[in-house]
């Protein structure tokens, strides 16, 4: 069997069902050492064994983590890093939409924290590890809801004054693209690159938890989603393709680089995000 990715360290965040799981999958088929980050121990453990019992690739293990706490994402990387020296590909998967307005265990808005400041954050706690991999690649999974915010509004990122779940979730898929284009500046010459892609609208239990009538929409619109193994294509094209060797700072729609929102290119924006967000993380800028 071909085995591409044999030899290689892949983490994949948000990786017990939907498009991660199939990305995780795939990866441990064509080789490589994956770890399943979950929330859920039984449903990553699971997620496991399938992948073990389906693929025959036994390099597969899982490490739990609640994405939306800080002190969880460093115990991540702290356990990540004292078992792997080396990291060949980060696959930023994990987030959500919540339909009304929660605080995580930070005391910070919930898609803000678990969207944006997940991919920021456990991104910097990797990136030593990952620029000892080099050639790497981070892979930032957005959307084209980001096309929905005109703007990172700063004077209320959290939604304190006002409210929108897609508000909210838009402007967490902008922050993606910023934070992703800004990282490809920051890493130029490192040999490790980062993109971002819209997945396309697929059938996962994306949205699941954030109540009212989300769970019902997501049922109604599955009928016309793409299926998880679909929407993983460009994932997984840009986790292992040879094609998008040294490509950085691109955000891909259907395995092409194509133009973000206006927004999304705003330098002084990234800049700024770029200093909020590492003060919120407790970061140097």
């Amino acid at each position: 069997m071909d085995r591409p990715m044999h030899s290689k360290i892949c983490m994949v965040t948000g990786a017990t069902s939907g498009i991660g799981a199939v990305t995780a999958h795939v990866l441990a088929q064509q080789g490589a050492t994956v770890i399943v980050v979950g929330r859920d121990a039984a449903k990553s453990a699971a997620t496991v064994n399938h992948i073990k019992q389906q693929t025959g690739n036994l390099a597969v293990e899982f490490m739990l983590a609640d994405l939306s706490s800080q002190k969880e994402i460093h115990q991540l990387a702290q356990q990540f890093t004292s078992r792997y020296q080396r990291l060949h590909v980060l696959v930023n998967n994990a987030g959500a939409l919540f339909t009304a307005r929660q605080q995580s265990v930070d005391g910070i808005e919930m898609t803000f924290a678990l969207n944006h400041l997940n991919y920021f954050l456990l991104t910097d706690l990797l990136l030593d590890t990952l620029n000892a991999s080099a050639p790497a690649r981070i892979v930032n999974v957005g959307a084209s809801a980001h096309q929905f915010a005109r703007r990172v509004n700063f004077d209320d990122l959290q939604g304190q004054r006002k409210y929108s779940a897609w508000g909210a979730y838009g402007q967490s898929k902008l922050c993606n693209l910023l934070f992703t284009y800004e990282l490809a500046r920051r890493l130029d010459g490192t040999g490790v690159t980062v993109n971002a892609l819209h997945p396309g609208v697929v059938a996962t239990n994306f949205g699941m938890s954030g109540g009212g009538l989300m769970p019902l929409f997501n049922r109604l619109m599955s009928i016309a989603m793409l299926r998880p193994e679909r929407g993983a294509q460009t994932v997984l094209y840009l986790a292992a393709s040879p094609e998008v060797e040294g490509v950085s700072g691109k955000y891909f729609v259907n395995q092409k680089a194509v133009r973000s929102s206006k927004a999304s290119y705003d330098q002084s924006a990234a800049d700024r995000l770029w200093q909020v967000s590492a003060a919120m993380c407790g970061l140097s800028a």
